[in-house]
């Protein structure tokens, strides 16, 4: 299953111990046969379907070889810290959303504000408000926009009819209702997976309820009446019984089939396929939507971005890639690869998307997306969190108390 919302340390504590080494292999480079190398370096799964979409992209441009890296997510942020380090490393990388507030800060990705003129593929104007927002740093733009995911209902139409709901649930009161009734179907059986592990599904909760997650300062605000109502929400699927508390021992797609020990969650665009693949059986049995709404119905919005090294010494070239990979139709074809969806918007008009009835409810969702807010000590305050989380879902402990307590250590690292 891909993620998109990362864990590690940051690039200030780090860079300055880290020791140059020789294995930040791919240094672009000129050839003899006239041509110009550039390194691509691509994370996770997707990196294994990389090559091919360079190959395209060097029949178009005869002139330029990419080489591409592909490099695991959990090795990925270290092997990045080496090349700010060194100066030495990809002309052009993959980002994912949450980690380019670190590397940008460390002076690692090239503002591409300026380039914009000569490469119009990469104009913001192109690209959904959120995503765009991503790429920003101290108002520059060090990346742009590759593939997006946000969060969405996933729920089988056939039980939840069953349950006396003939469309998925609107808003928060319905979810709940309905979660309930499939978990009163006998013992063994949930209404819901609440994924307590997925760090950005308290923050999208509380944003519903019209919570700031921090204040124009940069000041937390988790333990705010809104932010603590969110939370209680959530931790009433798991005191009803309607979600479980423990792990189950299956993946999300055995516990969808058959007699729907999970028939609803929330996730993002890549199940589609898994569902599709592992359950054929379900074929007209199950659906995706737009999250339920209490004030609103924002999502989290994840994804990738590609950005441009600070030290390329193929600068044009790499650029030229960038520009490429921003295309509608090159994103189309990502999409034909990985199941990625594409960041732009013209890309949405395609049929392809339009008239999937599953990807629909994604380009609707996407409308109210938003990231997490992008600041460099995110990922620590969101790991914390989920500490705090398990307190009260699996320890009972009292939810303003416990937010009382996350919010100042929140408010540590906010100082850092």
């Amino acid at each position: 299953m891909k993620k998109r919302w990362f864990k590690k340390s940051m690039v200030t504590s780090m860079v300055g111990a880290l020791v140059l080494s020789g294995v930040l292999a791919g240094c672009s480079s000129g050839s003899e046969d006239g041509k110009t190398t550039i390194t691509v370096w691509g994370m996770g799964e997707e990196a294994k379907s990389f090559p091919k979409i360079a190959e395209e992209f060097e029949k178009e441009n005869p002139k330029i070889d990419v080489k591409v890296q592909a490099l695991p997510w959990d090795q990925a942020h270290d092997k990045l810290l080496t090349a700010v380090a060194s100066k030495k490393g990809p002309d052009v990388v993959q980002m994912g959303t949450t980690w380019i507030p670190e590397f940008a800060s460390a002076g690692a990705l090239k503002d591409l504000t300026p380039h914009v003129k000569d490469y119009p593929e990469l104009d913001p104007k192109h690209f959904f408000e959120g995503s765009v927002e991503t790429t920003k740093f101290e108002d520059k733009m060090v990346g742009v926009p590759w593939y997006v995911d946000t969060r969405l209902l996933y729920y089988r139409t056939d039980l939840l009819e069953k349950a006396g709901f003939k469309e998925a649930p609107k808003t928060w009161e319905e979810l709940k209702e309905a979660a309930d009734k499939l978990a009163d179907r006998g013992k063994g059986k949930y209404g819901i997976s609440i994924d307590a592990k997925e760090q950005s599904l308290s923050f999208m909760f509380a944003r519903q309820n019209g919570a700031e997650l921090l204040g124009p300062n940069n000041e937390p605000k988790f333990n705010d009446p809104k932010f603590v109502e969110a939370v209680e929400y959530l931790n009433s699927f798991y005191e009803s019984g309607a979600a479980p508390k423990e792990e189950l021992g299956m993946d999300i797609v055995q516990g969808f089939r058959g007699d729907g020990i999970l028939p609803m969650f929330i996730s993002g665009p890549w199940m589609i396929k898994l569902i599709n693949d592992q359950a054929p059986e379900l074929k007209g049995k199950w659906g995706t939507a737009v999250l339920p709404a209490k004030e609103n119905n924002i999502s989290a919005l994840g994804g990738s971005n590609l950005s441009v090294f600070e030290h390329t010494k193929h600068e044009k070239e790499a650029l030229k890639f960038a520009a490429y990979m921003s295309k509608p139709e090159t994103q189309l074809k990502w999409m034909e690869m990985t199941n990625s969806l594409p960041a732009t918007q013209k890309a949405w008009e395609d049929e392809s998307l339009t008239g999937n009835e599953f990807y629909k409810a994604f380009g609707e969702q996407m409308e109210a997306s938003q990231p997490m807010p992008v600041i460099k000590q995110w990922e620590e305050i969101a790991q914390s969190y989920l500490k705090s989380f398990e307190k009260i879902y699996r320890g009972g402990a009292d939810v303003q108390k416990e937010l009382d307590n996350f919010d100042k250590k929140a408010e540590e690292i906010l100082k850092k």
